[in-house]
């Protein structure tokens, strides 16, 4: 009996991977509401519209571990089949006819939709989606096929004290006693796995693009000092991309929103981008780590991911490599030409790094790493640009992109445009830069020296020359990418001294390489504490720190207030050295441990978790209560994190 169900269940899920050949589902509409919030549950009902394209015995709707799932199908015909991942519809389907079905269901899921500080009254309640990975089908009966493109229509039933977004626009807000119901409304088809669902206090502000757009910017009311520096390009990126893809944003508006504990730094759902909270940052954070790389590269998806969608891990980098390469324009746009070959000379170092352990892949290897999918494939539209030349490269990618617009690609769909508007054979182009597992990197570095007068000058620097040779090159008649780079190669020697500059970012460099300061570099080494950056802050308090016992409560004192980024990295860094400081501030030590371990607790990100746990742990001050929330952080959503947490408890 056992095999014969595994028969028909192995067939089910067989016969799923060919059903876009049968069945087409074009539209969704979807009531979302939630139970029992401290044990995550989600229920409600779908309503999908399709049409047969074959006679079949049956369709299949993904869902992952439901409580309960049932389904009225065309009105009349009631079953709940279902396997644990699927729920079967049985029934003698005629080609060319149309249906619709309506699933009600409950479920508690274990990932794609995550509750966030539903169990402490003093965290950061939120409830968001991440689909890419996770399948959304753990909490919503959809599709893990990337292949079936559905237009979906949210409506959501929430607390009138929480703000709601997802995908589409709000067509309509209504408010019954303490519940409101929020309807999203898309206008386009697109994969299950970019649907997105945010639930969180925000506060919003939005700007219009200059095609008409309205570009949503969502922030926590009490960030909103730094909503100008986390937002900061937005508005230049997004009018800079419609311009250099040549196609009109595909959609109805666009929202970012930062979320708490993100598994990544961002993700490019359908018209609304979720991003990490840790990028939201003040004037002096976005020196050192800003929001503008991700914030252009999740942009760049809308067209390159959400718009046209890869048939398969096999193209990939149709993706991310687009993603990543456009991304890098868009900053080209906004830091310049120097910024934008440093960047390629940098994917290149990591693409070498790559090669020389011996895990260079080729480009069309589902199962190459995201160095390979990212950073080689932004070099492969590089180069591809530079071959064929702007115009008819250009020209390609609008071709691509209107031909196949809400469709699913393949690699050669967008290689046969480029040929068709250059007149070019690009076969061998493909076999070397997509389908070859060498890495042409000598042919890299090549072009980077014929654009870059920087890169070529670095070349042909001989860093064994005394270090006071290479003032000349800490001017800003060069980039600030190529200053930071001169110092960094200079390495250790610079022990012995410190270059004059400006750049903060150099400064930063300076006081990262500089260990033991000797006794004639500490004034200016000590002026490092009032740079405009939190990195060098940070770095510069726990170096003076060790080199200067005599001086540390000058030094806590000095920077006592500086919180840092989200993660506070100063703060942390000063309670702990305040804790291990004899005789600094006795009476309030008290104080300090119990602040550092607090923010070992959940109501806290797991950056700043995680951050206090190692601090702790350096000084052997983990108490019970930071011991029974690290225990905790064991079942942490995020994995690095609950790694760290196993890793960290298995060392004591």
């Amino acid at each position: 009996m056992k095999l014969v169900l595994f028969i028909v269940i192995f067939a089910w899920n067989f016969s799923f991977s060919q059903q876009t050949e049968f069945v087409d589902f074009t539209h969704a509409k979807a009531q979302i509401s939630f139970g029992d919030l401290s044990k995550k549950e989600v229920e409600g009902h779908i309503v999908y519209q399709f049409e047969i394209l074959k006679n079949t015995d049956s369709i299949f709707i993904d869902a992952k571990n439901f409580q309960h799932i049932s389904y009225v199908l065309d009105g009349q015909f009631q079953d709940s089949l279902y396997n644990g991942n699927q729920l079967i519809v049985k029934h003698p389907f005629k080609a060319n006819t149309n249906h619709f079905i309506e699933i009600s269901f409950k479920t508690s899921p274990k990932k794609a939709l995550y509750f966030i500080d539903w169990n402490y009254p003093e965290g950061n309640k939120q409830i968001w989606t991440q689909g890419q990975g996770k399948y959304t089908s753990n909490w919503l009966p959809c599709f893990d096929d990337m292949n079936e493109k559905v237009e979906f229509d949210l409506s959501i039933t929430f607390d009138t004290r929480f703000e709601v977004m997802a995908n589409g626009k709000l067509v309509d807000k209504t408010v019954e006693n303490n519940l409101a119901t929020w309807q999203y409304n898309m206008q386009q088809p697109m994969s299950s796995y970019l649907l997105a669902l945010v639930i969180g206090k925000y506060a919003k502000h939005t700007e219009v693009s200059k095609s008409g757009i309205p570009l949503e910017m969502y922030f926590y009311p009490e960030d909103s000092l730094k909503f100008e520096p986390t937002y900061r390009y937005s508005k230049q990126m997004f009018n800079f991309l419609e311009d250099e893809i040549g196609v009109p944003y595909p959609w109805q508006n666009y929202k970012q929103i930062p979320v708490k504990d993100f598994l990544y730094a961002g993700m490019e759902n359908t018209s609304a981008t979720l991003f990490s909270d840790a990028f939201v940052v003040d004037s002096i954070g976005f020196v050192d780590k800003n929001y503008v790389n991700v914030n252009a590269h999740e942009l760049a998806h809308q067209w390159f991911g959400d718009l046209v969608t890869e048939t398969s891990g096999t193209h990939h980098w149709l993706q991310e490599g687009f993603a990543t390469y456009y991304a890098l324009l868009a900053e080209r746009d906004v830091f310049g030409d120097d910024y934008y070959y440093w960047r390629l000379y940098e994917y290149a170092q990591e693409l070498l790094t790559q090669d020389k352990a011996g895990a260079s892949t080729s480009l069309l290897n589902p199962k190459s790493s995201s160095t390979t999918f990212y950073k080689k494939g932004a070099w492969v539209l590089h180069l591809l640009r530079e071959r064929v030349g702007d115009a008819a490269f250009k020209k390609g990618v609008k071709n691509y992109l209107d031909k196949h617009q809400f469709k699913n690609v393949e690699t050669e769909d967008f290689i046969t445009e480029v040929e068709k508007t250059s007149g070019q054979n690009l076969s061998e182009f493909v076999e070397v830069w997509l389908k070859s597992d060498t890495l042409p990197f000598e042919k890299m570095m090549n072009n980077l020296v014929e654009n870059s007068n920087e890169i070529k000058r670095f070349n042909t620097l001989d860093f064994e020359q005394p270090i006071d040779d290479f003032d000349k090159f800490l001017s800003p008649k060069y980039s600030n990418a190529f200053q930071e780079r001169v110092v960094r190669k200079l390495g250790d020697r610079l022990n012995k001294t410190i270059l004059p500059s400006e750049n903060i970012k150099v400064r930063q460099a300076m006081a990262q390489l500089i260990n033991e300061i000797p006794s004639e570099l500490k004034i200016e080494y000590e002026s490092f504490l009032d740079d405009a950056s939190y990195v060098t802050k940070e770095t510069a308090l726990f170096n003076l720190w060790v080199n200067f016992p005599l001086q540390r409560d000058e030094y806590l004192n000095k920077t006592k207030g500086v919180e840092g980024f989200n993660d506070k990295n100063v703060r942390q860094l000063w309670l702990t050295l305040a804790l291990v400081t004899e005789g600094f501030e006795p009476e309030n030590k008290k104080g300090y441990f119990d602040e550092l371990t607090s923010y070992t607790s959940p109501k806290y990100g797991f950056e700043i978790r995680q951050k206090a746990f190692q601090y702790l742990n350096e000084i052997q001050a983990c108490n019970s209560t930071c011991q029974e929330n690290l225990k905790a952080a064991r079942t942490h959503h995020n994995w690095r994190f609950s790694k760290f947490a196993k890793d960290l408890l298995k060392a004591e």
